[in-house]
């Protein structure tokens, strides 16, 4: 009988599973088998996996999230008996670990109880993944299931990257920035340093950017500075969170147009970013189609990649210098557009693009003339999960 890891990536509308060999060394980086349910809260949710495109699925209107749950439950059942294996431990992504879980950990009530606690941090992802978690001790309270942080990467920044120019007492009260994207980071760590060597190892910049999207300044593979702090609001403009923004236009919000705080906090994780400038999407891929005689369309992509530009030029400034650029993540691994748009502000860098290689999305993608390397690399943040969790519980 074949020992798996199942691994489950839980955000607010989609939830991907996956499924490692447990018991070969080294670790394979593709899975056994995938899969997602998307569109968990909308009209029309779907499930697809390995070797099946998604289609319709069919979930309770009244919980739908304990529905797909229970549906991918069902599917990994199905797959166990069909194959003679058995899952040994669950591996969850959790976004926020806070500054007291550095590593990963395996997950009891206590635990369990500290991360719901993180809540008001991450509310677009750590109550989901928290649901799983809970579901699963009450279901099956015998089965490992260890926590892996998106937070846990960034414990590397060094003490002034992590302060909030706020009074000292909030300091110490833990208010402080965080960083996020960490299991993505991790795998660039892992990837990079094996597929550039010493390159990689310099002064990088990568650049995670999918619906939720920030920036990582690596020295030697460590995480230094990071576009997103307290909470996942911060840094980049993204699909529909606002990023970096002048804390007085909150206030205005609240004290002049009377928003609440309920109405602030659905506007800067849902009705912001390229959805609430353009009108028209989230979607990067969708906007681009759109953009010919749209001026919202226009401003919102403009914004969009001038943030991304001005970031990465903070921190040029603090890596002193660049040595390498990295794109990942769905907008970062598939949008070429983005991508040569982005490069192009930062040709005073030395940055300039094959055409043809950003084209095809290839794993190098600067031109001989580049004075930076500029790579696509895809993220694997299941199988850092993974990897950490038959690492902790010796799992074989």
């Amino acid at each position: 009988m074949t020992d798996l890891v199942l691994v489950l990536n839980c955000g607010s509308s989609s939830i991907k599973f996956a499924l490692f060999d447990a018991g070969a060394r080294p670790l394979p980086r593709r899975p056994l088998w995938n899969g997602k349910v998307d569109g968990i809260t909308g009209p029309a949710p779907t499930f697809g996996e390995t070797g099946v495109a998604p289609g319709p699925v069919a979930l309770d209107a009244a919980h739908p999230y304990s529905a797909a749950l229970e549906h991918i439950r069902m599917r990994v059942r199905e797959r166990m008996a069909r194959g003679g294996h058995r899952i040994a431990a669950v591996a969850h992504r959790v976004v926020h670990g806070g500054a007291k879980y550095q590593d990963p950990v395996r997950v009891d009530a206590a635990v369990l109880g500290d991360l719901r606690g993180y809540i008001p941090l991450a509310p677009l992802h750590q109550p989901f993944a928290l649901e799983a978690i809970g579901a699963l001790l009450h279901n099956m309270p015998d089965l490992p299931q260890v926590a892996c942080f998106d937070t846990a990467f960034h414990h590397t920044l060094p003490e002034v990257e992590k302060m909030l120019p706020l009074s000292w007492d909030a300091w110490e009260r833990g208010l402080r920035r965080y960083g996020f994207h960490g299991l993505s980071y991790e795998f660039m760590s892992l990837a990079l340093a094996e597929r550039y060597g010493d390159t990689a190892r310099g002064r990088t910049i990568v650049a995670h950017l999918g619906s939720g999207a920030s920036l990582c300044a690596m020295q030697d593979l460590k995480s230094v500075a990071t576009s997103m702090g307290f909470s996942a609001l911060d840094g980049l403009m993204m699909g529909t969170r606002c990023g970096a923004l002048d804390p007085g236009a909150l206030l205005y919000l609240m004290e002049i147009e009377k928003l609440s705080l309920h109405d602030v906090g659905q506007l800067l994780y849902h009705g912001s970013g390229l959805l609430g400038m353009s009108g028209v999407s989230s979607d990067p891929r969708v906007l681009l189609t759109q953009e010919e005689g749209n001026a919202r369309v226009q401003a919102a992509l403009a914004l969009y990649v001038r943030r991304i530009v001005r970031e990465i030029g903070a921190l040029v400034a603090v890596l002193g210098g660049l040595d390498m650029l990295v794109f990942t993540a769905g907008i970062g691994e598939h949008n070429a557009a983005i991508r040569e748009r982005v490069c192009a502000g930062l040709a005073y860098l030395g940055v300039a693009l094959d055409t043809e290689a950003n084209a095809q999305s290839a794993d190098l993608i600067s031109s001989p003339a580049s004075r930076i390397p500029v790579a696509v690399e895809r993220t694997n943040e299941e199988w850092v999960a993974a990897w950490h969790t038959t690492r902790l519980l010796g799992v074989h």
